[in-house]
């Protein structure tokens, strides 16, 4: 071949490489041109704004009529299957938290607050608000970080030296009183500041608590998985009452994992038959959908019980009887019983419900003491109510009713208070039993966009109705195996994972980006950047989560979760473009907005491309 056939040649194998150059060159140039358009979309694009406030206590009036006053008829009257079988997975989520934190309120509070009182507050608390909040997809109950700030309290009594239940009741009506005041003053519109980047935070937090105290918590006891550990508390109970020789530690924990994991997975078996072809007709496929809970735990119940009767498990903790949980030696009840007076085989009573307003032991002045740790209460009931709202009330969720932050804080530190003059426990938003009640009552289409959301208040009532008539039959919830509920528990966390972006994108870290679910943000952003805001999500997380973990400052867990509110708001626009914080964790209404006017741009440089041409 001569020299100038094999220049040709080499020519004409350039010129591909050139012209995919030059057309790689013009795509980007292209995308330049849009990026640089994006931000021009819409000016204000990820920018959040506070809600102009309300004339005194307007808010408060506005929120009540808008919610209760205008549906209350239509969410007590929409009775249906669905509403029996939320109303039954309702009573089991929440009957076994309920019990496990009167046991810890027994043990911190030397027995003042216990399993009793935690049912009583529940139960009555539960149709309280299921009747008069004007935000009844919202589901109230025990929380760690309230425990955490009952026992500061209790220890703070014990130092000034003066009854806990009595300075614990003053408490209660000092937070009572900065509710009112916030609540009146439409204060709770700052809650409103957060985006999806907080809620996604917070939702996946408790959503990981719950997978964990199911399966095992490094950080704490419980779980499945810790039955293998020997220096179980639950095998030393046992071998106390069967003996040594006769417990055998690995069977109990061998079954115990079996019937839990089974749990959940029954349930997960029974909930994906609604949308397979099995069974007779969806009728029949909805129903078996909707009790998959109830099934399931009734199920592997019966097989604990009667297929292996001679196994050790580990029961539903339970108060033997309706009464104060604290026994008094004497007739002033100020020795509990019987610890402080092994000599008696009886106690001589058990406390009052009501604790004595003014036995301060001649200290007035505590009183006073107690506008302090009532303000920090005060804080939490804002906070772990609020982002727990503002999380279910979301706009994504298509909730039709409305929200009241206003009037529901209000009711939430009347109902404190009332608790706290009872020498019950408080009670506020609980995150997860939040996100199961809103998402079993949601109906969604194949691709999972919810179609609508049945907005009632009969699932809340009928459960916690149920959770105040267990204690009439005590002995019968005893029969539950605790490794059935931790399979519940299972059941709630990992059936919450699929509604929070946060968790999806994490997912994305190990995807191919070509294959990514078609979302705004992967399609009008560069993968790079969706990770890079992930991180970022990661790193406040992590400081969320260790603070909650961390026993000696685990009551700064809200304040932690507070933080990430100015972090979205003020450092995340440093990094990142409006148009890119709108796409990730906007509200479907604004990103619609922007996706159509983008497209309208692309549009028109088309055309002027082609005019060109």
């Amino acid at each position: 071949m001569s020299p100038r056939s094999q220049k040709h040649d080499d020519e004409g194998e350039e010129q591909p490489q050139k012209d995919h150059v030059v057309m790689k060159k013009k795509l980007d140039d292209r995308h330049q041109l849009y990026s640089a358009e994006n931000a021009k979309i819409i000016p204000d694009a990820g920018k959040v704004y506070l809600d102009p406030a309300r004339s005194w206590g307007k808010g408060l009036i506005q929120d009540a009529k808008r919610t209760v006053f205008t549906y209350f008829v239509q969410e007590m009257t929409n009775f249906n299957q669905r509403t029996v079988a939320v109303s039954l997975l309702l009573f089991i989520t929440v009957i076994a938290p309920t019990l496990t934190f009167g046991a810890v309120y027994g043990s911190n509070t030397e027995f003042h607050i216990g399993a009793v009182e935690t049912i009583l507050a529940t139960a009555w608390m539960g149709v309280f608000f299921s009747l008069f909040s004007g935000m009844p997809m919202v589901i109230v109950g025990s929380t760690g970080p309230v425990l955490i700030m009952t026992t500061v309290i209790y220890d703070m009594a014990k130092n000034i030296g003066i009854p806990f239940l009595t300075f614990y009741a003053w408490v209660s009506i000092w937070a009572f009183v900065y509710t009112t005041i916030t609540a009146f003053f439409d204060l709770t519109r700052y809650v409103k500041l957060a985006t999806r980047f907080t809620d996604d935070i917070f939702a996946l937090l408790i959503v990981s608590i719950f997978i964990l105290n199911a399966v095992g918590n490094p950080f704490g006891a419980g779980g499945l998985l810790q039955y293998l550990d020997p220096r179980n508390k639950v095998h030393a109970d046992f071998e106390k009452e069967l003996g040594v020789e006769e417990y055998r530690y690995l069977t109990t924990a061998l079954l115990s994992i079996i019937i839990g994991f089974a749990t959940t997975g029954t349930i997960f078996t029974l909930r994906s038959l609604k949308m397979s072809p099995y069974l007779c007709n969806q009728t029949i496929r909805d129903s078996v959908h909707d009790f998959a809970v109830t099934v399931a735990v009734i199920v592997w119940s019966v097989i604990k019980h009667y297929g292996f009767p001679s196994v050790e498990t580990e029961q539903l903790k339970v108060p033997d009887a309706f009464e104060p949980t604290y026994a008094c030696c004497t007739s002033d009840c100020t020795t509990y019983w019987p610890d402080e007076c092994p000599d008696l085989s009886t106690p001589f009573g058990t406390r009052s419900w009501f604790p004595k307003m003014f036995d301060l032991n001649g200290k007035d002045y505590a009183i006073a003491v107690a506008a302090g740790p009532a303000l920090l209460a005060f804080v939490l009931f804002y906070l772990d109510n609020g982002i727990t709202w503002h999380l279910i009330y979301s706009p994504r969720n298509k909730l039709q009713h409305g929200d009241s932050y206003n009037w529901d804080l209000f009711l939430n530190g009347f109902c404190n208070m009332i608790n706290g003059l009872l020498g019950l426990p408080w009670l506020v938003a609980t995150t997860v039993p939040c996100i199961v009640h809103l998402n079993n009552l949601t109906e969604k289409d194949h691709n999972g966009k919810v179609v609508k959301v049945q907005e009632t208040r009969l699932t809340y009532f009928i459960s916690h109705l149920l959770v105040g008539l267990s204690l009439l039959f005590l002995p019968v919830m005893k029969q539950i195996p605790m490794p059935v509920l931790l399979g519940v528990f299972l059941f709630m966390g990992l059936s919450s994972l699929g509604g929070i972006d946060f968790w999806k994108r994490f997912l994305m870290f190990f995807q191919q980006p070509s294959l990514y679910a078609q979302t705004p943000f992967t399609k009008y952003m560069k993968p790079s950047r969706i990770d890079m805001y992930t991180i970022a999500q990661l790193i406040f997380f992590a400081g969320v989560f260790i603070v909650q973990n961390m026993k000696s400052i685990a009551i700064a867990f809200p304040f932690m979760t507070l933080m990430c509110i100015p972090g979205r708001l003020w450092l995340l626009p440093k990094f990142f473009e409006g148009w890119e914080l709108l796409l990730l964790d906007g509200e479907a209404e604004q990103i619609e907005k922007w996706i159509g006017k983008k497209e309208q741009l692309v549009n028109d440089l088309h055309m002027d491309e082609e005019e060109g041409v």
